[in-house]
């Protein structure tokens, strides 16, 4: 008896996989284009009614990149050739469908860990790929937020994600964000700043070394990483990347919304001339936004967000305030157009001779 109820069980639950299975295929299915940060691709941010299964597609990409003016290199793993990988963009209770590959061109075997997936590893369990091969995970958008996602090979994980392997994933509630008060908050732009600390060996002359291959550089890279000095703090992949003519743009009166990840370590944003007007620093969008911060913690494998409403022209300096790692690479630009406001702010006498006080 007992093995005919069990019979019926499986029986049952194969069934009843399959029902779902048949209802998330019913689903409207979208493919998304990426876009390298720190530009965010085309999404809306109140959810249509039905939930939706929707589609990325991931390539991981091994190679050579350049860090700084002075030509130091890094041997990169990346997905899609970016630092860091691009940002998704979901609703709370759609389906996310990644493709994961990996070319024949790559020398290591590769998966990645959603922080906003549940179970195997964030996915890692179900994802690793070697060389040539392909893979197709699916997961429930079942929580709000901004969340890491990393390749996370086992002994390598932290060599694969220094090296680059790290991105974001955003679940927006459905019906939008809000603030504290259940009012409706809305972004005009979206930026994605990830931040990264490298770790590049150096020769017995003090020089960065450059190496050939990645596994030339696995070695040397592994016992620099363990004496947990950074020889860069870098946003977006290299010294730069978001500063003078690679500037983040936007217009007096556009409210900007900047997400803000770190793989591996904390790392406090602070935005010189503005502030975050609304600040969730965990990310998480189900508990209520922190209100006019000057600057935020985000800690180490999580990813920050906060809301700006530009009310100044000029450039802005968008940087992590542990100043050492903002002049060691750690810093943005923002330009700003529009109309000054003297009420805001004005210089009432110019620079000139020290005058007798009165």
């Amino acid at each position: 008896m007992s093995t005919i109820k069990h019979l019926a069980l499986s029986v049952a639950l194969a069934f009843s996989g399959q029902a779902l299975a048949d209802a998330v295929d019913a689903l409207p299915h979208v493919k998304v284009n990426l876009v390298a940060p720190p530009q965010v691709h085309v999404h809306e941010q109140v959810a249509p009614k039905e939930a939706r299964v929707v589609q990325f597609r991931l390539v991981i990409e091994e190679k050579k990149m350049v860090i700084d003016d002075q030509g130091t290199t890094l041997q990169a793993m990346t997905f899609n050739g970016s630092m860091p990988g691009p940002t998704m963009v979901v609703h709370e209770g759609d389906f996310v469908e990644i493709t994961l590959v990996n070319p024949a061109t790559n020398s290591m075997p590769h998966n990645i860990d959603l922080h906003a997936a549940t179970g195997a590893l964030g996915g890692a369990g179900l994802t690793l790929v070697s060389p040539g091969q392909e893979v197709v995970l699916r997961f429930k958008a079942d929580r709000t937020g901004t969340f890491v996602y990393h390749c996370a090979p086992e002994g390598m994980v932290a060599w694969h994600v220094l090296a680059g392997m790290s991105g974001t994933l955003m679940v927006l509630p459905r019906e939008g964000l809000k603030d504290p008060a259940g009012k409706p908050l809305h972004y005009d732009r979206v930026y994605t700043i990830g931040e990264s600390d490298l770790y590049i060996p150096k020769d017995k002359d003090g020089k960065y070394k450059n190496y050939n291959t990645l596994m030339d550089s696995y070695g040397d890279t592994r016992e620099t990483m363990r004496g947990l000095i950074p020889s860069h703090v870098v946003f977006n992949g290299r010294v730069g990347s978001l500063t003078g003519k690679n500037a983040m743009t936007a217009k007096v009166g556009e409210s900007v919304l900047f997400i803000h990840s770190q793989a591996n370590r904390d790392t406090r944003p602070h935005l010189i001339g503005g502030h975050g007007d609304w600040v969730w620093e965990t990310g998480k969008f189900d508990n209520p936004p922190l209100k006019n911060l000057e600057t935020w913690f985000v800690r180490g494998g999580s990813a920050g967000v906060a809301l700006y409403t530009f009310r100044q022209p000029g450039v802005y300096a968008y940087l992590n305030h542990n100043l050492i790692e903002a002049e060691m690479g750690a810093a943005a630009h923002i330009v700003v157009d529009g109309e000054w406001s003297d009420e805001l702010m004005k210089q009432v006498k110019a620079p000139g001779p020290i005058t007798a006080q009165e």
